[in-house]
């Protein structure tokens, strides 16, 4: 549909257990802001994302609010959606997406970036990239190929195969739950095509399939194919403490 947007939907239901942390790690202070403020501002600042959904624990509704509020970036996104999180990411991401599915069955929303909160240090560039490619394709995900990892495959044959791609979309490789140098380790922001994207999480749901992540869902029940574009080896995640050393240096501070 002409002058369709894309949606972010940022998952913010983690812990502070490994880092160490006495509260959820995504409100620990990174350079002088939230970690989550960082991966919100982001979105907040692209021109292409229309729609910003941020799924929170129901016990860090004051947090995720002060944030929203004291951030110079996210203060004049009134539009900010804070939607309660379920027990599991999977039922997180899902309700997310049910905030947006009167939209998305509208085709006003044509695609939504998933991105953890955890990584606040998504660029710009990346979330572009990953929506051109969904966009184009259907679906994709930031990887990085890895020879070291074990492959998990599904018990039954799935529909649509999880394929690589280059920088340009183009197919590269095969499943990612091949064995072998195929393999891919994955980031977020991943992104899809919204339609395919709500239905299969909701027939996940339906059919009682937890997946790994967003794209696991897809693989086994979308419509669609996803795709891998090169991430950014500074797209870090903060699981533990010397995460968060390496983000604020990174970020100079």
């Amino acid at each position: 549909m002409t002058g369709a947007v894309a949606a972010a939907v940022v998952l913010a239901g983690g812990s502070g257990t490994r880092v160490g942390a006495g509260l959820n790690k995504v409100y620990l202070p990174l350079a002088g802001r939230p970690v989550l403020a960082w991966s919100l501002a982001t979105f907040a600042r692209m021109s292409e994302i229309g729609a910003l959904v941020l799924v929170v624990r129901p016990t860090d509704r004051a947090l995720a609010r002060e944030l929203l509020r004291a951030d110079p970036d996210l203060a004049h996104r009134a539009d900010v959606q804070l939607v309660d999180g379920g027990a599991s990411r999977q039922e997180s991401e899902l309700e997310g997406l049910r905030v947006l599915a009167d939209r998305i069955a509208a085709g006003v929303v044509d695609a939504v970036l998933v991105h953890d909160g955890a990584r606040p240090l998504v660029s710009a560039a990346l979330a572009r990239e990953v929506l051109a490619v969904a966009r184009a394709h259907g679906g994709a995900v930031p990887g990085v190929p890895c020879a070291d990892l074990a492959a998990v495959v599904p018990p039954e044959p799935v529909a649509q195969p999880v394929t690589q791609s280059d920088s340009s979309g183009a197919p590269v490789g095969e499943r990612l739950t091949m064995a072998g140098p195929d393999l891919v380790a994955v980031q977020t922001p991943q992104g899809f095509r919204a339609a395919p994207l709500l239905a299969a999480c909701e027939a996940a749901v339906r059919n009682g399939f937890v997946g790994t992540d967003t794209a696991s869902c897809v693989e086994r029940f979308g419509s669609v194919s996803t795709r891998w574009v090169p991430a950014d080896a500074g797209n870090i995640k903060i699981t533990y403490p010397h995460d968060l050393l390496l983000a604020a240096s990174r970020l100079g501070g």
